[in-house]
């Protein structure tokens, strides 16, 4: 994944709406007014929401007849967060180091 596409999808989930978008197309493609039912907001302003995250990649719309329903890419969602795990798990092995040698003194106290 791109430093561009990082960005533009971190970009794109800092919003609440949009956040709330993925959320309920984790569940199941939707169309713009499904989408809309939760919010006091206009269904331009979701549609905006909308090309903002198909501009970051996680989303997409397809045609079915007159309706154009909106899909969550899980492909996407899945590289953030193993970008997201990499720097976790570096973090953790780095807690783990300090937590032993923390640890190594207390126990050779112990052991006198």
């Amino acid at each position: 994944m791109t430093d561009d596409s990082l960005d533009k999808a971190f970009a794109a989930l800092a919003d609440p709406v949009r956040r709330a978008i993925v959320a309920r197309l984790s569940r199941g493609p939707a169309t713009l007014g499904e989408l809309a039912e939760p919010f006091d907001i206009t269904l331009q302003a979701v549609s905006k929401h909308i090309t903002v995250l198909e501009a970051a990649g996680l989303v997409w719309r397809t045609r079915d007849a007159q309706r154009r329903p909106v899909h969550l890419d899980a492909a996407a969602l899945e590289r953030l967060t193993s970008w997201i795990d990499r720097y976790r798990l570096e973090a953790e092995a780095r807690y783990r180091q300090l937590d032993a040698l923390l640890a190594a003194p207390q126990q050779t106290a112990r052991n006198e």
